[in-house]
């Protein structure tokens, strides 16, 4: 028995908006998607037993996506560990908290405990969101081999509204436009042409966007190219909590610790970690010259409590899923504070170091696919190859 049972699939369209991603992932049909199955399948059964069960049900709830991924970043750093030569216990009663951490990992000499946790960045607050998901995919079914489109939300009413007319209108509308011509009066700075929904205190723009020419002809393909502004959080911040909330949780441990952060953002910034663990940068000016130092609201700082020099090191690694495991390469953020156990380094990791208030970087000294036993470029293929023109509406 695995994570997903081998079977034929044939349903080969991105995610839904309504569709959760434990459904996605087992539904989404394709060599590509096999691919990943695959692998999920054989690095949970490299999990001891007693362990297998738990990690399964994560990795299939409908209910919490948050609980997908961050099953998936645990399946990672496991099986990180392992490719890297460390013997990994899982949820050893270890500290004086009393706690019960992820992994502790023996690699020759050493060992060191690894915590993992998971944060996302909430994308859709003023976003997609507001639009029922249903909503969302009857307009990304809307047969649009020529344009994408894009919408604003003016009003929104209490309850769902019916789909129909939102699509007949939506396709009748797209039909009825040249994409060539849209795209010659963009170029004179003519405005895009628009289309005006309305239902049960609904109202939706929507603007037509033409395909370039080498991506028409697939009426199967999304129709939404632009969904409306999102608000993007502080990565600092969620990081900063994260490191936080696993710092204190185990006491005094003995070991070294490292706290894994799968950082999942639109936009994942080195510079956010570097100001969430060291401290923003700030520049002083003087009659000699410019300054360079750190603000006091980083992890490690100087007049931080002792509790805080128990972590070793945080490994990050910017939006990690099954599609960049072989690619993204961590990067271990070590401890300043004099008083942390040294965090060993794996040969797959880059580190950054804090030194005289700038940070240091060393590369990692092998790719991070060799330790997860993974071609460079896998998954090989394309998630979603073009499909052949479909007379389907």
């Amino acid at each position: 028995m695995g994570v997903y049972i081998s079977r034929h699939r044939t349903d080969a369209a991105p995610k839904r908006a309504s569709e959760s991603n434990a459904e996605f992932f087992e539904r989404i049909a394709g060599p590509f998607w096999d691919q990943v199955r695959d692998v999920i399948n054989e690095w949970w059964s490299h999990f001891p037993l007693e362990a297998q069960s738990g990690l399964r049900s994560r990795l299939r709830d409908r209910n919490s996506d948050a609980n997908v991924f961050s099953a998936l970043w645990e399946l990672y750093v496991h099986e990180m560990l392992l490719g890297s030569g460390c013997t990994v216990e899982i949820e050893q009663q270890i500290g004086t908290g009393g706690k019960f951490p992820d992994f502790l990992a023996t690699r020759g000499d050493e060992k060191f405990i690894v915590e993992a946790i998971w944060t996302a960045e909430n994308l859709d607050v003023t976003g997609s969101s507001s639009l029922p998901p249903q909503v969302v995919d009857a307009i990304d079914r809307v047969p649009s081999p020529n344009f994408y489109v894009s919408y604003k939300i003016d009003s929104v009413g209490s309850t769902t509204p019916r789909q129909n007319r939102l699509r007949s209108g939506l396709k009748r509308w797209l039909a009825s436009l040249d994409p060539d011509q849209v795209a010659a009066g963009h170029e004179r700075k003519v405005s895009r042409p628009k289309h005006v929904w309305q239902e049960e205190g609904w109202r939706l723009e929507f603007e037509a966007i033409p395909r370039s020419p080498g991506r028409r002809g697939d009426p199967t393909s999304r129709t939404i190219g632009i969904h409306p502004s999102v608000w993007v959080a502080d990565g600092s911040d969620r990081v900063l909590k994260a490191v936080r909330k696993k710092g204190k949780k185990y006491g005094d441990l003995a070991l070294p610790f490292i706290v894994a952060v799968g950082n999942s953002a639109a936009f994942p910034e080195d510079e956010d970690i570097e100001s969430a663990l060291y401290g923003t940068t700030v520049e002083c000016t003087h009659r000699a010259g410019s300054i360079f130092g750190r603000n006091p609201d980083g992890y490690w700082i100087p007049a931080q409590d002792q509790a805080h020099s128990r972590v070793s090191g945080v490994l990050t690694v910017g939006n990690p899923a099954p599609w960049t495991w072989a690619k993204k390469v961590p990067v271990l953020w070590r401890s300043p504070a004099p008083g942390s156990l040294l965090a060993p380094v794996l040969p797959t990791w880059e580190t950054a170091q804090l030194v005289d208030g700038h940070v240091k970087r060393q590369p990692a000294t092998r790719p991070i696919h060799s330790s997860l036993d993974l071609p460079e470029n896998w998954p090989i293929g394309d998630a979603f190859p073009r499909r052949r023109p479909s007379t389907e509406s």
